[in-house]
């Protein structure tokens, strides 16, 4: 299949496919005589491994690692499960900070009233000296 097939296979783009053979997270396909790459299913199955590895939040040098372990029949699933425990944890981490930034500015939305004064409790605050998030 060409580049176009393996993109609609998979839902990574064109753009991204190209990308990943670039960084060797997927090996180059095969050329055509036309120049054309030439996908196979092992390929369109390693584009999928990473497009749900990135929707799972990992970064590209643990997609690489879990590439790896994924082609290695010898592996222990202990590195794989605290791989996804730690992935997990940071994910945790990232949405407590969220949280905060969201209640944050709902606190400073709740201070303004929003009309067609031009005085604005938003923007003073945040001129202000102190951290809003500390």
């Amino acid at each position: 299949m060409n580049i176009g097939q393996a993109s609609a296979a998979t839902g990574v783009s064109q753009r991204m496919i190209r990308h990943y053979e670039k960084i060797g997270l997927v090996p180059p396909p095969p050329r055509r005589e036309s120049g054309y790459r030439e996908y196979d299913q092992p390929d369109v199955n390693r584009l999928r491994f990473i497009a749900n590895a990135r929707d799972l939040g990992f970064p590209i040098e643990e997609i690489r690692e879990l590439l790896s372990l994924w082609g290695d029949a010898g592996r222990a699933s202990a590195e794989v499960k605290a791989m996804a425990l730690a992935r997990a944890h940071d994910l945790h981490t990232k949405a407590m900070a969220l949280e905060a930034m969201r209640a944050a500015l709902l606190d400073l939305a709740e201070h303004c009233h929003g009309d067609a004064r031009p005085d604005c409790p938003i923007l003073e605050r945040l001129l202000q000296d102190s951290r809003l998030l500390t």
